[in-house]
């Protein structure tokens, strides 16, 4: 069933994903209880919940000194936001350990993840306690009217792929797009799933991976995602980074960042404490970024943590022979028409 849709408000076509498959799906992501859609001639795949929200993220209003984070989930984003809000707030260490960063640098299509269902348990479950029901509604707050509150300039992050943003993004705001190793990354969203109530996923990896990729899960398909932020990776309002190029040489990327966002020039005492400060030692037990609001609101499985290894290559502790020459063919047939290739590629090739 196609939905009807009205073009000037939204131009794809939000199709429902077959019964059949949907009903598969959603015994292990146990957050869905309704269904899933795909979206686009490409096919983007995201909760039934979509439906409601497309014409708002694809219309809403820009401004002048936007910037937005904009990557697949689980390819350093959270790293991203954090280096981009110092920057562009003259390296304010103290006001970033005052403020949760999804409060600074919100995120656009969360409330879309969550099902009614799971939105009605939360505002069961916290009811009479004054600061969780703040953070509940904070959580379930429309993600456009959320971030068309906020005072000028904005920050915003965004897992949409570009083309289900507002077409006028890129020439208005700065974006930072951020793209990691897909191995890495799948490895990462799946423990992300088993962590929020809102996703779920199979207890077995290779049955979680054998769905990623096919495109069922969660703002898939990974390359045309990467695709269409790399291809515009040369318009002046865009700054395409590698998660390798943070992890690898972190002094020289701010130094880009600085330029690119055309923020105060840092000192070398700057630099080292923005190193610091964005170790993962530190940054894993730094309450304004890992999620410790969503954790008050029984919102985080306890046993799982927001910020996890961040190493490059610990695909290859998951990978069976069978899985790795499944990521192969992977990589070829979505690679194959671009000049598109990730750190990790040219060194296996080197």
């Amino acid at each position: 069933m196609v939905k009807q849709r009205d073009p000037e408000e939204f131009p794809y076509e939000i199709q429902d994903v077959e019964p059949d498959l949907a009903a598969e799906l959603m015994v292990p992501y146990t957050g869905e209880l309704t269904g899933f859609v795909r979206v686009g001639p490409k096919g983007y795949f995201f909760p039934h919940k979509y439906k409601e929200c497309a014409a708002s993220f694809y219309n809403l209003p820009i401004r002048p000194g936007d910037v937005f984070v904009n990557t697949f989930p689980r390819s350093g984003t959270t790293w991203a936001q954090e280096l981009i809000w110092l920057l562009k707030n003259n390296c304010d260490f103290e006001k970033a350990s005052e403020i949760p960063l999804n409060i600074r640098f919100p995120f656009l299509d969360f409330s879309m993840l969550i099902h009614p269902e799971l939105t009605r348990q939360m505002y069961e479950e916290n009811k009479g306690d004054e600061e969780k029901m703040h953070y509940v509604k904070l959580s379930n707050m429309a993600g456009d009217e959320k971030v068309n509150n906020m005072p000028s300039p904005r920050f915003i992050k965004s897992h949409l792929p570009l083309s289900l943003l507002p077409p006028t993004l890129i020439d208005k705001a700065k974006v930072v797009y951020v793209a990691r190793d897909p191995r890495d990354v799948v490895v990462s969203v799946y423990h992300l799933c088993k962590m929020h109530r809102i996703h779920g996923a199979p207890d077995s990896f290779k049955e979680f991976w054998n769905y990623f990729i096919k495109d069922q899960h969660y703002y898939c398909p990974l390359f045309e995602h990467v695709k269409e932020a790399w291809n515009l990776r040369n318009h002046p309002n865009m700054m395409f980074i590698f998660y390798e190029e943070l992890y690898e040489n972190l002094p020289f990327t701010i130094q880009r960042l600085n330029s690119f966002l055309g923020a105060a020039e840092c000192t070398p005492q700057q630099v080292e404490r923005l190193c610091d400060h964005l170790s993962f030692a530190k940054f894993k037990h730094n309450k304004a970024v890992n999620h410790s609001l969503l954790s008050k609101i029984n919102f985080i499985n306890g046993q799982y943590s927001f910020i996890r290894k961040g190493k490059m290559g610990g695909w290859r502790d998951y990978f069976d022979s069978e899985m790795i020459e499944q990521a192969k063919n992977w990589f070829t047939e979505n690679l194959h028409d671009t000049d598109l290739a990730y750190p990790s590629m040219k060194t296996a090739a080197s």
